[in-house]
């Protein structure tokens, strides 16, 4: 009895140990102990919370997608909480650079064409549909607070940059000094959630070209400027 029970123990180090050779770095070792890719793994995980959600993606399910025994899982991210927080930080993070690198000749264009870049692409999509950001936002109650602290940093994020592109837009004379940023803020970031989560009820790139379109109708116009009459 006691022969079965360890030599199970020994498989099971055996299974675990390669499991987490599919997720080392080649050549990237610390002190002689092997390193993770931390980057594959991460994207393993965030593919797995992306398409279930937070409550319904598994223990089971992260580790077999990152390639990872549960142990090395609990070493590197303490618990499912943890890294949860950690992929959604890096969508955010990524999401939000790719917000930041979009110009415009003008702040009216740099914003019409941000919500441009989040228009789909053709060709088959490589990550899932949706937005990983507008997915947590909807089972708030269910995460971790740690969860719900980084889902609303990443909203939060999202409209600083858009605020930034308004106010920017007063400063340079585009927008008047009156224009309600604050409300111009959330409507663009709605508009883009739109674009990013409209695509999975059938709406198509035409269609979300138009829901741009009309989005850009927001944008106040200038005051027009009279000229002073002459006097006889």
């Amino acid at each position: 009895m006691n022969i079965r029970i360890t030599f199970r123990i020994l498989e099971r180090s055996v299974q675990d140990i390669w499991n987490d050779h599919s997720k080392m770095s080649s050549g990237n070792t610390m002190s002689g102990k092997p390193q993770f890719d931390d980057d594959a793994v991460i994207n393993s995980a965030m593919d797995v919370f992306w398409r279930h959600g937070y409550s319904a993606s598994s223990i089971d399910q992260l580790t077999t997608a990152m390639g990872l025994s549960r142990s090395s899982m609990y070493k590197r991210f303490q618990d499912k909480d943890g890294l949860f927080q950690e992929v959604l930080s890096t969508y955010v993070e990524r999401v939000v650079r790719r917000m930041s690198a979009v110009r415009g000749d003008t702040k009216r264009q740099q914003l019409e064409a941000l919500l441009h870049e989040f228009l789909p692409r053709g060709g088959k999509m490589v990550r899932p549909a949706g937005c990983m950001l507008a997915r947590s936002c909807a089972e708030m109650i269910d995460l971790p607070l740690a969860g719900q602290s980084a889902a609303r940093q990443g909203l939060t994020q999202q409209r600083a940059i858009l605020v930034a592109i308004l106010r920017e837009a007063v400063a340079n004379g585009e927008l008047a000094a009156a224009a309600d940023i604050d409300g111009l803020a959330w409507h663009y970031l709605g508009v883009l959630q739109a674009i990013l989560n409209l695509p999975q009820a059938g709406a198509t790139v035409g269609e979300l070209r138009r829901v741009v379109e009309l989005a850009m109708t927001a944008w106040p116009l200038l005051p027009a400027v009279v000229a002073p009459q002459r006097t006889v």
